[in-house]
């Protein structure tokens, strides 16, 4: 296993420290990222990402806790290292270009170089063959205001690679790009990652840009909140496979990437609920699950909510409806519990006498879901598939199309429609019981 290419422990950014404007931007973070990973720092605007970003970079030393890139503290270095750490251990792409516009383009590309001391014509030359790369090199003797923000683009990302740094940060890359451009430059960090095996950085508020990664780290008020692999990319980081679950979680948080996992956990009760109702119904009723969620009410008074009428905070719904979704939703909030139980154990690699009887309970809660008895056989398959896909050992998938396959293909043969209804009814509980924070 390499050693981390940046730490990061227990790192607090405080500015205007000891005055009584003082802000504390980022509190306690700690992070581990390695040799040619891919990363993100994600989340909503204020939320610290920036401030870790340019505090890897060097120039903006943290108030306390630990920074170290290839295992130095760049806040120790002299002028003169500091200069050679910025240009030949970092690259960087900014969301505005930083183009200087009475410069050609290819002069931008190499104007790191000259730091190094390196001849006129060897810039040139090498210049040339990155702007090439890039697919740029048509555009070498003009000037930034002839390109488009595409090109200029591409030409800022050249200009990162020229010294070949360790590490390319990238901020806000394609914030400026339209749709075309910013697939054009997302592809060229994803080759300078997997080709050139460099270490890539980024901040993105566009979560559509995070399958390029190989994790996602998230952060809200100044701390980090979740650290999230990507399961489409082979790991370089040291994670147990069997303990990245991947459930509705994920995809939910792909959908709202700034949301609280408790609201995303109230969103997919929401789903499950219902199907008929409109916008304003919804939004009502997310409301007040999420207080169920929360643990603050109990199953009748849910069930008085929302026979309320929408004038006096409720959703008009008639007595039975609002019984049996209470009945609906305070069981899957129970059951969720045997869910919740098994995956903490499971993470911290705690293997109990009480593991067989939480799978049983888990498998005993889909065949009273599926209202019909099984077979011997049909039970213990479901059983196995209960387990692989609470340790994260089989997706979503699997698990649906083992339910669906007929037994004497090795499936536990409940057919298309009661394989996708208990998948379903699975997944809802796994989202309930599963603590996000599991994926750090």
């Amino acid at each position: 296993m390499p050693q981390p290419i940046v730490k990061l422990k227990d790192l607090d950014i405080t500015y205007n420290l000891g005055k009584e404007n003082e802000f504390k931007a980022t509190s306690g973070v700690s992070m581990e990222i390695y040799p040619g990973e891919f990363v993100a720092f994600f989340g909503p605007s204020g939320c610290g990402k920036s401030t870790i970003f340019y505090s890897i970079l060097g120039i903006l030393e943290p108030s306390a806790g630990q920074l170290l890139v290839k295992g130095e503290n760049p806040y120790s270095f002299s002028s003169e290292e500091m200069v050679k750490f910025q240009t030949k251990v970092i690259g960087i792409i900014y969301q505005a270009f930083y183009l200087i516009t009475s410069l050609s383009v290819i002069d931008n590309v190499v104007l790191p170089q000259i730091f190094h001391g390196i001849s006129p014509g060897k810039r040139r030359r090498w210049g040339k063959q990155i702007l090439k790369r890039f697919g740029m090199d048509e555009q070498g003797d003009k000037y930034p205001d002839n390109l488009s923000g595409g090109q200029s683009q591409r030409v800022s990302v050249s200009r990162a690679m020229v010294n070949n740094p360790d590490i390319l940060l990238a901020d806000e890359p394609t914030g400026n790009l339209d749709s075309i451009s910013t697939k054009q430059v997302m592809e060229s960090m994803e080759e300078i990652n997997m080709v050139d095996k460099k270490t890539v950085i980024m901040i993105t508020h566009n979560a559509a840009q995070l399958s390029y990664c190989h994790r996602v780290f998230y952060l809200r008020d100044g701390k980090l909140e979740r650290v999230v692999p990507n399961p489409e990319k082979k790991q370089i980081a040291k994670i147990d496979k069997q303990k990245i679950l991947v459930t509705e979680f994920d995809q939910l948080s792909k959908l709202f990437p700034y949301e609280d996992p408790i609201i995303l956990k109230v969103k997919s009760l929401v789903n499950f609920l219902t199907q008929d109702f409109n916008y304003y119904q919804l939004q009502r009723l997310e409301n007040i699950i999420q207080l169920v969620v929360e643990r603050k009410i109990s199953q009748k008074k849910f069930k008085s909510l929302v026979m309320k009428n929408y004038d006096n905070g409720g959703i008009d719904l008639p007595e039975s409806l609002a019984a049996n979704m209470s009945k609906r939703i305070y069981k899957i909030i129970k059951q969720s519990e045997d869910v919740r139980r098994f995956r903490r154990r499971f993470l911290n690699s705690n293997f109990f006498s009480r593991e067989n009887v939480l799978v049983r309970n888990l498998t005993g809660f889909v065949i009273e879901e599926y209202g019909s008895e099984l077979s011997l056989v049909q039970r213990r398959r479901l059983k196995d598939l209960v387990y692989k896909r609470i340790s994260g050992l089989i997706s979503r998938r699997d698990f649906k199309d083992a339910l669906r396959i007929e037994l004497k293909d090795g499936g536990v043969g409940l057919g298309k429609t009661w394989s996708r209804k208990l998948t379903r009814f699975f997944e809802k509980l796994l989202i309930q019981g599963t603590d996000p924070k599991g994926h750090h």
